[in-house]
Formats: structure tokens, sequence, C-alpha cells
């Protein structure tokens, strides 16, 4: 039985590999970016087969699902860039991916789709999750839609974007939209522990769910434990969405690696938490905290790196 993962050199792709790797499962992983292959995918490249494919590229990718049993859809993107839009990512890349599955008689297909995600949602990304769910739930072979909260681990984007900051505020820091944007972190490690699951557990056809940590918290709080976590110490300034719009603006339009965008700006007036915890509920899993050593990765970052992201959006593992 082949798996193919699309999005496996991303931050949950090559987690995921690794673990389908470690299983010792036939994995295809498709990749479209051969510098983030190397960093991510390097150590397993002899028990992996890589294969190049962009989700856009409708006709392109449609050889790739050959011989191919499950399909384990992750390629997407949370912030725009040139002519990776969301529609043509999200919601097109989707379905061009489930078609090629399809077409090749794929019997299994799991989508990571996103905690929130509806095809009438007034955010942008949100819809186009939504749009692209909605799609799989029409035409896909037996699948299962995974809704995951904030993914919190080594290579993520959310939660390091507040260390990396800290690494070039040293006195003051701000306190986004208040802090009070409410979250619920969930570990890779459970998001990935899930995945796996589905792949074997008929009972999830059919349907969406939601992955979230055992705690709800505001956006003030996760601050303050990624503070916590690298040790060091900042004024909180409450800053407000409206004051932070102009200056996001510009860094989308500077910073090849900008963390943030007025749209995913936006999002903090949704609550990110989940009513049915699945990993809970279904997977009868203990969800690992947003904190302690659980968050000993953020050390990592350091000052050259956060240029590098910021700068010229490098590949920082």
């Amino acid at each position: 039985m082949t798996i193919l993962v699309t999005g496996a050199n991303g931050y949950l792709g090559n987690n995921l590999v690794k673990r389908l790797v470690a299983q010792g499962r036939n994995v295809r992983a498709v990749v479209r970016d051969p510098d983030k292959t190397v960093k991510r995918l390097g150590g397993i490249v002899s028990k992996i087969e890589i294969v190049n494919g962009d989700v856009r590229e409708r006709e392109q990718i449609r050889p790739l699902f050959e011989g191919v049993s499950t399909v384990i859809h992750l390629a997407a993107i949370a912030i725009e860039k040139g002519g990776a839009t969301y529609d043509t990512v999200n919601h097109q890349g989707t379905i061009n991916v489930v078609d090629a599955a399809v077409s090749a008689g794929v019997t299994r297909f799991v989508n990571m789709s996103q905690n929130g995600a509806a095809p009438d949602s007034p955010y942008a990304f949100l819809r186009s999750k939504g749009r692209a769910q909605g799609y799989v739930a029409e035409h896909a072979p037996r699948w299962t839609a995974l809704r995951p909260s904030a993914i919190f681990g080594p290579q993520d984007e959310f939660f390091n974007t507040f260390a990396r900051l800290l690494k070039i505020t040293p006195i003051m820091f701000p306190l986004v939209g208040g802090g009070k944007a409410l979250f619920q972190p969930v570990s890779v490690e459970d998001v990935v522990e899930a995945t796996v699951r589905s792949v074997s557990d008929d009972s999830t056809i059919g349907k969406e769910l939601a992955l979230g940590g055992p705690e709800v918290l505001t956006l003030g709080e996760i601050e303050k434990r990624v503070m916590q976590a690298v040790g060091a110490r900042r004024v909180m300034i409450p800053a407000p969405i409206g004051l932070l719009r102009p200056a996001v603006w510009v860094m989308e339009r500077v910073l090849p690696g900008s963390p943030v965008t007025t749209g995913l700006l936006d999002l903090l007036a949704l609550p990110n938490v989940i009513e049915d915890n699945a990993l809970v509920s279904h997977f009868k899993m203990d969800p690992t905290p947003f904190s302690g050593r659980h968050l000993d990765y953020l050390r990592a970052n350091t000052f050259s790196g956060t240029l590098a992201k910021f700068l010229r959006d490098a590949t920082v593992n």
C-alpha cells in the first residue's frame, strides 16, 4: 500500500512522513521546494519516494497518483504570495488532487482542513479551506477530514513567530489585539498521530474531526508562555488591531518572509477553539499541553535565523 502525501516537506508534512516511515509504510512524498526537501526530509530520502509536483498544475500531478491506495492531502498556504493564492492552492489545488486521486483509483482520502473552515466564511483563508472540504466531501473516496486549531511544535510558523520577534524587540512587546483572542493550541505530534490513525480507522470515514489541545488560552497567555519558555522578560504593550494594521500592511509588501498579513490579523476576531475535541472523544488521546518542556523548541530561534526568515523567507527548522 503506497500512501501519497501532498505538502510532504511542509511543517506538518515532514513530521507525518517521518512517522509513516517509522511505521514501515511506503510513502510517495509530493514536494515543490528542493531546498526545503533536503533540509526536512534529507535524513530519510532513501526510505521514501520523492516526486516533484505542484497541486496547482492539474495535468502535471495526475501521473503521480498511479499505484497509490491512500492520499493524505496537506498542501495549503496560510499566506498568499505571488501566484500562490488561497483560491489556486487551497481550493482549486484540492480539487486537482481529489480528481487525480479518483482517476487513479485511490480508495482512501484524508484531508487536512482547518478549525473554523466554512465555504461561506467572511475570511478568505477559512473560506478557501471550507470550499475545498466541500469538494472533498462530495467527490473524494472514503474521505476523512481533520480540523486542527493552531498547531504548535518545532518548525511551526505561528508560535515561533513570537519567539523570533522577541529577538528583535529587546524592551517592549506588543500584546496583539489586547491579547484577547482565543486559541486551543494542539501539538503537531498529536495531529500526526490522529492523521496516521485515521488512515486505517474506518469509523472516521465521512467525518470532519476537530482537533485541539487540553486548554483554551488567550493570545496574551500564549505570549507570556512563549516568553517564559525562552527566558525573556518584556514590558507588554497593548496593540489594538487598528493600530497594527498599517504596520502589517507595510510588512506584507516589504518582507519576503512577513510573519503575518492583514487577513490573518482579522482572524483574531474569530475564536479558534474546539467544541468537540476528537483527540479525546474519538481517538481517546490525552492532548499535549502548550507548556513546560513541550515549548523547549522555541529556544532554538536566533537573531540571525529571525533575520533570515523575515528578510529572505528562508526555511528555518
